[in-house]
């Protein structure tokens, strides 16, 4: 099932323009890989209004299940962003923050100094996260699996049973590329950007017997379901950013039953020069449908 999210990153200097953002789009790559449909973004001052305003208004007026937001949450007298967060939600969920803290002390012995908050507005789950693009995908990482049955909890009639599998939900709408690509050339990576290569896979009518062994007698394919492991989708696109050349990567994931002609997979890569975007691509893409995915055919 698909869960709607926001991003806001909390920046004085990113509200004037001062400063490009990465957390926010760093954040909303790693949402949208995982399966959730990032509906709003927005950049605002580290001002207590101007912050508790975003998170009603998302909460309230957009109904919008899970709002991240990256800054603010350090020792500056400007720093307010936990302060705004627990004055407008209604139930706190200590254990999140408490999770980024204690992962973030491996790393650093500054992860203490956090002040990160979260908690539940009606249906709503707000989450603080660092301002540093680094600190906030590690502390996103740590508590991304977790958050998403707390908000399947939060969305339920009743008690969640824990053990219980998921049901595979309909097929999702795949992001525009042409969004994408404007996000990518705004990115601070752009500068060093020669060449941007897409790959959008999509449900084949034809069994793979019939492409890939010449099995004549393999029937159509009608559907499929699709699934993958997110960890290892992450480890993948870190892997990729090692070559050569490369500077910008981001992936999307279908999940559920899917139809013939839905979208599968979408992938962007950014690098300098043809030869290393193109071998790029063919290693990520292969990777993914080799180690990432689990396809099975419907007839």
């Amino acid at each position: 099932m698909s869960y709607t999210a926001a991003v806001i990153t909390v920046s004085d200097k990113g509200a004037r323009g001062e400063r490009a953002d990465t957390s926010g789009p760093a954040v909303c790559a790693m949402l949208e890989s995982r399966g959730w449909e990032v509906v709003y973004t927005s950049i605002i001052p580290d001002d207590m209004e101007a912050i508790t305003g975003e998170l009603v208004r998302c909460s309230d007026e957009k109904n919008i299940n899970l709002v991240l937001t990256t800054g603010g949450t350090g020792f500056s007298p400007r720093d307010v962003t936990p302060e705004a967060t627990l004055a407008v939600v209604e139930r706190r969920t200590a254990g999140i923050p408490e999770v980024m803290r204690f992962e973030s002390m491996k790393l650093t012995s500054r992860g203490c100094l956090s002040r990160a908050e979260a908690g539940i507005r009606g249906k709503t789950l707000i989450v603080n996260l660092p301002g540093s693009e680094k600190a906030a995908r590690e502390n996103l990482m740590a508590v991304l699996d977790p958050i998403r049955h707390g908000v399947e909890m939060l969305l339920g009639s009743g008690s969640a049973e824990c053990a219980a599998k998921p049901i595979p939900g309909n097929a999702r709408k795949a992001p525009s590329m042409d969004q994408w690509l404007r996000e990518a050339k705004a990115d601070p990576s752009a500068p060093k950007v020669g060449m941007y290569l897409i790959h959008n896979g999509t449900v084949r009518q034809t069994a793979k017997a019939k492409v890939r062994e010449g099995d004549e007698g393999a029937s159509d394919v009608t559907g499929m379901e699709f699934s993958y492991e997110k960890e290892r989708l992450d480890k993948l696109i870190a892997e990729t950013y090692q070559m050569p050349g490369i500077y910008y990567v981001r992936v999307w994931l279908n999940e559920g039953r899917l139809k013939v002609c839905d979208d599968i997979m979408a992938v962007l890569i950014g690098g300098d020069i043809r030869p290393h975007v193109v071998n790029a691509l063919q290693y990520l893409v292969g990777k993914i449908k080799s180690e990432c995915v689990l396809e099975q055919e419907l007839h």
